[in-house]
């Protein structure tokens, strides 16, 4: 693919707020005709009167997803990106987190992210190109109390797309992991508020609190980014003649991901324990 993306279509999705608004109104910039999806429709006014296409879908919904690609297929003729973007934070002590919320959170971060590209692939490959982003999470290289559903999505989005980007690289079809770091977006607060809801009584009380002021604490344009870095990587994943398999991006997200590399489990661990229970 050339330096833009002049006569190239793509769909993100989640595309409603944060990082999926930027990289929207970016891909737009870019030269590409650009579908944003959100399941409301209202909040992407901005998105619209700026020239990109947005409609109403929902990523747990079936007839929803496959409507929404038939209706793209249907305006464009192909769909050469996917930037699966929609998802969400479900956090709290694994004891407080009921199972549908378990499961929900599955669906929305994995399943529906897994059904949108079995739904893409077949016309990128009649064209013999294609490009898949999936918006992972430096959620997937480390690991943090009180998230563990969230966590074992993002290292199942992973899994998922490091097996996909062998299995289609044969037909012309790129797989692209971006692993965000701390972005300034309403993620963290839905994810903190959520753990406190959940985990504010009994014997996680305590811990719930301080865990959501230490993920409150980095929520600031001091320590993290804002999406609009998130969306210029996602660009250049979607640009770029050979991309890389993977791309780290964010404040921190490089020597995060190398300080996991480096310190052993138990020290990991430890900084975990100073920061978020003691």
């Amino acid at each position: 693919m050339g330096t833009n993306g002049s006569g190239k279509v793509a769909l993100v999705t989640g595309g409603s707020s944060g990082i999926g608004e930027q990289a929207a109104s970016q891909l737009q910039a870019a030269g590409f005709t650009t579908y944003a999806v959100a399941r409301r429709v209202d909040r992407m006014a901005a998105l619209a009167e700026r020239g990109v296409n947005t409609f109403a879908m929902d990523v747990t919904d079936e007839a929803s997803m496959s409507g929404g690609i038939e209706r793209i297929l249907d305006e464009q003729g192909r769909i050469d990106v996917l930037v699966n973007n929609a998802g969400y934070g479900s956090y709290g002590a694994v004891e407080d987190v009921p199972l549908e919320e378990a499961r929900r959170q599955f669906e929305v971060n994995l399943f529906g992210l897994a059904r949108l590209v079995q739904l893409v692939t077949p016309p990128m490959r009649a064209e013999h190109y294609g490009r898949i982003i999936n918006i992972s999470s430096i959620g997937a290289v480390i690991y943090e109390p009180f998230g563990a559903w969230y966590h074992a999505t993002k290292w199942a989005v992973d899994g998922f797309s490091d097996s996909l980007r062998v299995e289609l690289r044969p037909f012309g079809i790129d797989v692209v992991l971006v692993h965000p770091a701390g972005i300034v977006t309403e993620w963290n607060e839905i994810a903190r508020t959520s753990l406190v809801e959940r985990s504010r009584d009994g014997v996680y009380a305590a811990s719930a609190v301080k865990a959501a002021k230490a993920m409150e604490s980095v929520d600031n344009p001091r320590l993290s980014s804002g999406p609009e870095v998130v969306a210029r990587t996602i660009v250049k994943a979607a640009t770029a003649k050979r991309p890389k398999a993977r791309y780290a991006t964010g404040k921190g997200a490089s020597t995060v991901m190398t300080t996991r590399r480096v310190l052993p489990d138990r020290a990991f661990d430890a900084i975990l324990s100073r920061m978020y229970l003691e």
